[in-house]
């Protein structure tokens, strides 16, 4: 998959199966925060999913949803890199850094 910085600097990386986006940045050390770990809590692994990837991801749940609201430059491609599982069909997946976050665990 790939990472994008808000600076336009690609970083493509292995994406194993099964693991988050979250994981994966976290294993490639791609600043990705994810304050709550993963759990759902906060907005701090907040990506922006390259448009034609966009419709190929589950659907956003409710609890997604409601952090996301709290997620700093909010975009209709907005989700938590946390609650995206690598699967077959994301192989390549493309997403980008925010320029900022809204870390209110801090």
């Amino acid at each position: 998959m790939t990472f994008i910085d808000p600076d336009g600097t690609r970083h493509e990386v292995e994406a194993p199966l099964g693991l988050s986006v979250l994981e994966i940045a976290h294993r490639n050390d791609i600043d990705l925060e994810g304050a709550c770990e993963g759990s759902l809590a906060c907005s701090t692994c907040h990506v922006i999913v390259d448009k034609a990837w966009f419709d190929r991801l589950p659907a956003i749940q409710e609890d997604e949803e409601d952090m996301l609201d709290l997620a700093f430059g909010l975009t209709r491609t907005s989700r938590l890199g946390c609650q995206i599982r690598m699967t077959e069909e994301l192989d390549g997946l493309t997403v980008q850094l925010p320029a900022g976050t809204n870390n209110m665990m801090g």
